[in-house]
């Protein structure tokens, strides 16, 4: 989950918990490093110790472009926008259909 924040009050941290007690296994990614619930955070999706098989967005617009580009470059096809994350820009970037080689493509934005 790229933007899981070490802030409980924050979106980034209540999606975070919320995942991991949905049952999901959770690699949080925070540019700073450090602890996240206990949780090692890794600094961007290119040093998490597997591929996920989607990325959750927890950051403002101009990042979100940023991301849905790293994602491109490792091969993550599936990207999850939480709301506020998503740009029209970074829709553009997205096939809508999981066809496009090489390319993420848009499981949800709200």
């Amino acid at each position: 989950m790229v933007g899981a924040s070490t802030d409980r009050s924050k979106y980034g941290n209540r999606i975070f918990r919320d995942l991991r007690q949905a049952g999901y296994t959770v690699y949080p990614v925070n540019s700073k490093g450090g602890e996240i619930e206990v949780l090692r955070a890794y600094p961007s999706l290119a040093d998490l110790p597997e591929r996920p098989q989607v990325v959750d967005i927890v950051v403002p617009p101009k990042m979100t472009e940023e991301i849905v580009r790293q994602c491109a470059e490792l091969g993550l096809k599936r990207v999850w926008m939480q709301p506020g994350a998503e740009s029209e820009e970074v829709i553009r970037l997205l096939p809508q259909a999981p066809h496009q080689s090489g390319t993420p493509y848009l499981c949800y934005a709200a």
